[in-house]
């Protein structure tokens, strides 16, 4: 025929490069070489070792391509031969001449077939075969031979090509679903029910229900410890943003010098130290929630740059020019007064009016004294399994009721706090939570109450009583006693102690200021 190689090769080599898709390269290959020699259909193999079965990955003729996965189980003879040193280019005019060939095209339904067949590898790796079939016996001569074993490399490269965009593409989907596990795992322990929806929190829960279905920036307002995170959890999960990320930045964590990296990236060499581009935090949370903890705690430079990121939802990297577009919903949470703030001018005015579009004040535990049975039940559970506790221990008698009386400062973090130590003491006996004055105290000093946290005053004198008990190791009267600490009778004590029904003697074993029995 007269081809110029070269040519043959250049033009061809264009094509096989020209996608991507497999399939689309082979239909483009076939198109080109029906005008060199018979060509009707083109297949691409791997040989699956562990299946001992040929798999075929894409197919084409001169009009369409399209990928497969058909599994072609071998007998014992033919996968050893196989497995053999078989030749780079084959040629089979006669399906008779080749056990492999044969039991192919009868698989496939091609009993008159020839067929140009090509080993594709790469640095000395076999990655498949390539397979150029043509109705008709006896259709390929030398020179046919000849210029198809040109496409060797091209094709060798192209499926390499492709067998990395299939490990790239499955390694995606096993991340993605790797990611939405673990974001229904942080869901589940962090954020999946909020105790008190229906009673201390109502309130705040249907607040939520109005916002989250928007794309509103939210401010929640407590004190610390009330469970703004949670809160802040249920609006993304319950936002049409559910499947994207979910970032938080703790606002007061960051060590200033490194706020506006962590915040909004940087680029290579913007600084020492940054030896390749990193995403910053709002990039990470792009098409998702970006929830920003302690926010009074922003330092006033970092104001202005995250007041610009909010406003026109675009960011500079560090070291950058050029902006970066990101759609992001914006939840930000303090437990300090940020309209105080503003007046002291330490917090932006104008950021604080993008943030303040809609508040939700979360009550501190204090207020919603009624959602603390709940709550123990809750937090004694999940504690337990964190813990590896087979059964959760049940409550000693009068819990509830001293635990309800406490004033808890540190609302439900508190809580959850003096859950965990009670179970690491009980030993499988019934949680007494001996102690829990102190967990509020700093050096054994009580805790001032606040003007609307004054107690009964039967509570107050039963804590004190059980303290002193304590002291004195049980002993009522006597040098060192109970009476003599608190500096009445012994007798008077004893009517005050049956009086608060705080017992002593023989029951008063296992009792502590904090098993108000009552």
């Amino acid at each position: 025929m007269g081809v110029n190689e070269n040519v043959f090769f250049r033009d061809a080599t264009k094509l096989i490069c020209s996608s991507l898709e497999i399939e689309i390269a082979m239909q483009r290959a076939v198109g080109f070489l029906k005008d060199f020699m018979p060509a009707h259909e083109m297949y691409l193999h791997l040989y699956d070792a562990g299946l001992g079965a040929i798999r075929t990955i894409a197919m084409a003729t001169p009009f369409e391509g399209k990928k497969m996965d058909r599994i072609t189980a071998l007998p014992p003879e033919m996968r050893q031969r196989l497995e053999r040193e078989l030749p780079r280019i084959l040629t089979l005019n006669k399906p008779e001449a080749d056990p492999v060939f044969q039991f192919m095209i009868k698989y496939y339904g091609r009993p008159d077939t020839s067929a140009l067949s090509c080993m594709l590898e790469v640095d000395g790796n076999k990655l498949g075969v390539l397979a150029l079939l043509a109705e008709g016996k006896d259709r390929y001569t030398e020179e046919h031979t000849s210029l198809f074993s040109l496409l060797k490399d091209p094709f060798s490269i192209a499926l390499s090509n492709t067998l990395t965009l299939m490990e790239v593409l499955r390694l995606k989907d096993l991340l993605a679903d790797d990611n939405r596990y673990l974001h229904r795992e942080l869901f589940r322990l962090s954020g999946d029910e909020v105790v008190g929806a229906e009673f201390g929190l109502k309130d705040v829960m249907t607040m939520v229900r109005q916002v989250a279905v928007l794309d509103s920036p939210v401010l929640l307002l407590g004190e610390t410890g009330v469970g703004k995170d949670v809160i802040a959890n249920t609006i993304h999960y319950s936002s049409t943003r559910r499947d994207g990320p979910f970032v938080k930045v703790n606002c007061g964590a960051i060590p200033e010098t490194l706020l506006d990296s962590e915040l909004f990236g940087h680029e290579k060499g913007a600084f020492t130290g940054a030896l390749s581009q990193k995403r910053g935090r709002f990039e990470r949370a792009h098409h998702g929630t970006l929830f920003l903890d302690e926010i009074g705690e922003l330092p006033q430079h970092a104001q202005i740059r995250m007041l610009r990121a909010i406003q026109y939802k675009e960011i500079e990297r560090v070291g950058g020019t050029a902006s970066v577009s990101v759609d992001i919903r914006i939840i930000a949470a303090t437990n300090r007064d940020l309209e105080e703030m503003v007046r002291a001018k330490t917090f932006r005015e104008d950021l604080w009016f993008r943030l303040n579009v809609f508040p939700i004040l979360i009550p501190p535990l204090r207020k919603r004294k009624e959602d603390i049975p709940a709550l123990l039940h809750h937090v004694v559970q999940r504690k337990s399994r964190e813990l590896g506790l087979s059964t959760p221990p049940p409550l000693a008698r009068g819990v509830i009721d001293m635990l309800t009386a406490y004033h808890w400062p540190g609302n439900v973090r508190e809580l959850e706090n003096v859950v965990e130590r009670a179970l690491i003491l009980s030993k499988g006996l019934p949680l007494t939570f001996k102690g829990l004055a102190e967990a509020g105290s700093i050096e054994g000093s009580p805790v001032a109450l606040r003007d609307d946290d004054l107690l009964p005053l039967d509570v107050i004198n039963y804590r004190h009583i059980c303290r002193a008990l304590e002291i004195a190791k049980g002993k009522v009267h006597g040098k060192g006693g109970a009476a003599e600490l608190l500096g009445i009778k012994a007798s008077t004590l004893r009517s005050r102690m049956k009086q608060l029904k705080v017992p002593y003697g023989r029951n008063s074993k296992g009792t502590s200021r904090d098993s108000l029995a009552r």
